[in-house]
């Protein structure tokens, strides 16, 4: 906590499943100490002793492989899916954020740049950690774009006093296999855009840390969502002038 202030996030965001751990660790240590004077308790304390390492060694026999996980982000936009579908293809440029999580150093997408089109095009989507590389695999216009995703960026920057560093912890902590744009007309002549975000990350429970990673990649669809609708709407709204 002192020399590494975003770590209290950390503890923050582990406090649910710390709490019931170490008074689980309380309540042997209590009946350690309870039977101290019993002839059992150093079968007791030996039993614990074996317990940890025991576990582990089990987990790194039969590791589960992450679960893959889904977020769905919808947004409506006053405007045909033709003029969404431009925008959808390759975005230009959003603002910096606002939002407290990206300033304090999670990573937020800041343009899309397209290479190409049709299905076998690449596009890359740039964070401020870096690009992620995007091969289209389904190119429906104006109605679908999914692609895969084949290199990642890390997922944050860790807050340092020197100019780079290269985090180990953070390579296939978060990690998105792949993505979609739906774009459906409605009754109104407007368009209901929908983003789609498959990932998967490397923390245990898994369930429990996708409440977290759910959040900020539903965030992270609002941040590009919200931008093409503004840009969608001025731009429909002067052709009409």
């Amino acid at each position: 906590m002192a020399v590494a202030l975003e770590g209290v996030i950390c503890l923050i965001m582990a406090t649910p499943i710390a709490l019931p751990l170490a008074a689980f660790g309380g309540l042997c240590g209590y009946q350690v100490r309870r039977r101290r004077f019993q002839t059992d308790s150093r079968v007791l304390l030996s039993a614990l002793l074996l317990f940890a390492p025991g576990v582990e060694w089990m987990e790194h026999l039969s590791p589960t492989p992450p679960p893959t996980f889904v977020v769905r982000t919808s947004l409506d936009i006053q405007a045909p899916p033709e003029k969404v579908w431009q925008q959808v293809v390759a975005f230009s440029e959003i603002a910096p954020p606002t939002e407290w999580m990206f300033r304090a150093g999670i990573a937020y997408p800041i343009r899309a740049e397209m290479l190409g089109s049709g299905s076998g095009a690449e596009r890359h989507c740039v964070f401020s950690t870096g690009a992620f590389v995007e091969p289209i695999q389904v190119w429906d216009e104006p109605r679908l774009l999914k692609f895969s995703v084949t290199s990642n960026p890390p997922p944050m920057e860790e807050w340092t006093p020197y100019s780079h560093i290269d985090p180990p912890h953070l390579h296939g902590f978060l990690v998105s296999e792949g993505g979609q744009f739906l774009l459906t007309p409605l009754a109104n002549g407007g368009t209901r855009l929908e983003g789609t975000t498959w990932y998967r990350h490397g923390l245990w429970p898994a369930q429990y840390w996708s409440l977290w990673s759910d959040a900020i990649i539903h965030r992270i669809h609002l941040r590009v969502l919200r931008h093409i609708r503004n840009e969608v709407e001025a731009t429909t709204l002067t052709s009409r002038k």
